[in-house]
């Protein structure tokens, strides 16, 4: 049995309250709060809600789907339902240094077993902190495959952690539930961002369904092989796993501490352009009619990213020609300019065809600690602006500020809660690890 993989069980299961450091507790409701109101504004789009329709026809209890009109549900669906809803408007946050959306995946199962068990504030708070290093641990040990996405992979063993430890496993338990996830792991690819398949955010969802089932598996007595973590990531799912990744600073270096933000609703390597773009259009106060061109080069990844035309709003998300566009017309690139009405808006349609993205070798040499990007526009008297630069805003040299963070839940939670809901669940979350029950923040909730 790998060693790695049974010392951070064994921390999931046994580590105290008292053991996670007050910084990390307050940091990680301000994580709490920012994925909540993420959850809540995905579960309007068209296509979760149609979901939830469907899943929720045969009733079941026990746990909130946090959703206009929503029933309660059994847990297991309730966290699908909030995972798919947090992970289709990409805004949620990610870990610098890994490909990791570990909230996001591991939240939606801390509070579906925390309503379900009755627990209490803290109890949630620990889920996601604990779930969330499982979730960046295991990624940080994993060689992925070039087109693996890292959805429903390592942060779905970060959600069974986070249930695991709601659910009070004890140490071996919480070890045979994460090999357990290590059967269920999914294979989503980035191709499916691209080409506009919602279906990338259903292995999102995916993991709040794991990291509610596999505790409850492993508490079945089903069984799972010693090594199914190293095996799944190393031959199966990944090309390669490092153990000794695993346990690096385990109890000193908190991973929930090491994430990043995001105001702008698309994906993050797209991020340095549209900041160089932003810097641009500042400096210049230049007006869509001032720009005839834009060209945009950047890293690989980042650089596959070239739509001018996406099918639709999650596409959109993935296209550096619709966020540059749209941050020229409308002025940001924030949850309103990714509907399907800014996807068929014809002025940003126009300038898509303007922005040009193209690969410059030489900037991939500083990936991943780096994600740069170097934008010149022509303005339409014949002049160029060039701005480069090496890293985005959010990111660990110039961090997003409590108050922007607060202010995107505030506007996301604003879009299905009155003000006086928005007020009353920011209130709740600061002092979840005061409540005796989850109850509270629930009724606030209620939609």
């Amino acid at each position: 049995m790998g060693e790695a993989i049974e010392r951070l069980a064994h921390f999931i299961a046994d580590a105290p309250w008292e053991t996670i450091p007050k910084s990390v507790r307050d940091y990680a409701k301000l994580v709490l709060l920012d994925t909540l109101g993420v959850i809540l504004a995905g579960s309007i789009q068209p296509e979760v809600a149609a979901a939830r329709a469907r899943l929720t026809t045969t009733g079941g209890h026990g746990a909130t789907i946090y959703a206009p009109g929503a029933p309660t549900s059994d847990p297991r669906t309730a966290a699908f339902l909030n995972g798919l809803a947090g992970r289709s408007i990409e805004l949620c946050e990610g870990h610098r240094y890994v490909s990791c959306q570990g909230a996001v995946q591991a939240l939606p199962t801390a509070l579906a077993c925390a309503e379900w068990l009755q627990r209490s504030g803290r109890e949630i708070l620990a889920g996601l902190i604990f779930g969330y290093e499982v979730a960046a641990r295991v990624g940080a040990g994993v060689t992925a495959r070039p087109l693996a996405h890292q959805n429903g992979q390592a942060p779905l063993l970060g959600a069974v952690g986070a249930g695991a430890r709601v659910r009070g496993l004890n140490r071996d338990q919480t070890s045979l539930a994460l090999r357990i996830g290590a059967i269920l792991l999914l294979t989503p690819g980035y191709t499916n961002a691209v080409a506009g398949a919602t279906a990338l955010n259903v292995a999102g969802g995916m993991s709040g369904f794991a990291g509610t089932l596999a505790p409850e598996l492993a508490l079945a007595g089903i069984v799972a092989q010693p090594n199914a973590v190293e095996e799944a990531f190393g031959q199966l799912v990944g090309d390669g796993f490092r153990p000794e990744a695993v346990t690096e600073e385990l109890g000193q270096r908190w991973e929930i501490t090491r994430n990043y933000f995001r105001l702008r609703a698309c994906c993050n390597p797209m991020y340095c352009a549209l900041d160089a773009l932003e810097d641009i259009i500042t400096e210049h106060r230049l007006l869509p009619d001032h720009i005839a061109r834009v060209d945009v080069a950047t890293y690989r990844f980042a650089a596959n990213m070239r739509d001018p035309e996406p099918i639709n709003y999650f596409a959109a998300k993935y296209s550096l020609p619709h966020a540059a566009a749209a941050l020229i017309v409308r002025g940001n690139a924030g949850y309103p300019s990714f509907t399907e009405d800014a996807v068929r808006d014809p002025a940003i349609a126009a300038i898509r065809r303007r922005v040009a993205v193209r690969e410059d070798p030489a900037l991939n040499a500083s990936v991943p600690r780096l994600k740069p990007a170097r934008v010149t526009v022509t303005l339409t008297d014949g002049r160029q602006v060039t701005r480069l630069r090496e890293s985005a805003r959010g990111d660990f040299q110039e961090p997003y500020g409590e108050d922007e963070v607060r202010a995107k839940f505030r506007e996301l939670a604003g879009l299905v809660l009155s003000p006086a809901s928005v007020t009353r669940v920011e209130e709740l979350v600061d002092r979840l690890d005061e409540l005796p029950r989850l109850s509270d923040l629930v009724v606030a909730l209620a939609l």
